[in-house]
């Protein structure tokens, strides 16, 4: 399969690696959860160059990852934002971190921390939406969704369960997101 058919597969982490899987997309993600803004300002940080920069960001925002947004008039000058879906990848991000400090940080230790709103250090937990516990690939399986029905590599999803609600439904106590 080539890097441009990904975003064409039956495969949510095929698609998203499509959009976001290269070194430097990422990096400009982080940046902009710290604060980044301004191409000069990428630039600068990332030692990118402005042609790889400029074709990053424009893929970031036909995706609605990144929004333009003027910063100055006369003349116009514009800055990147992250959208509302742009800002659901920060759980990635920080996911992809806490696995890098824990497994590639060397003996100097972990190179940055997260401290939350909360005043206290934070490390990411991915949890199961219904029973509460972590998520692993020993105790969770995937079967092909509604979505996924051209999905060769995944079996069917087991008779008696059936997908009701959303985790906003869920957490508002509206319905269980997996009924059973």
């Amino acid at each position: 399969m080539r890097w441009n058919e990904l975003e064409k597969e039956c495969c949510s982490i095929a698609r998203i690696t499509s959009i976001i899987g290269d070194r430097w997309t990422l990096l400009i993600v982080r940046e902009c959860f710290l604060g980044v803004t301004r191409f000069d300002a990428f630039e600068e940080r990332l030692g990118i160059s402005k042609r790889i920069l400029t074709e990053r960001l424009q893929k970031l925002v036909e995706n609605f990852i990144l929004v333009k947004v003027p910063y100055q008039q006369h003349p116009l000058r514009l800055e990147y934002q992250l959208t509302s879906k742009g800002r659901e990848l920060y759980p990635i991000l920080r996911t992809m971190q806490h696995w890098g400090d824990k497994h590639l940080s060397g003996k100097a230790g972990r190179p940055s921390v997260v401290v939350h709103s909360c005043g206290r250090p934070s490390d990411p937990l991915v949890l199961c939406s219904e029973c509460g516990e972590p998520l692993d690939g020993q105790h969770s399986h995937a079967f092909k969704g509604p979505g996924g029905q051209k999905n060769r590599h995944l079996p069917p999803l087991p008779a008696g369960i059936s997908l009701k609600g959303t985790v906003a439904d869920v957490k508002r106590g509206r319905r269980s997101a997996v009924d059973s």
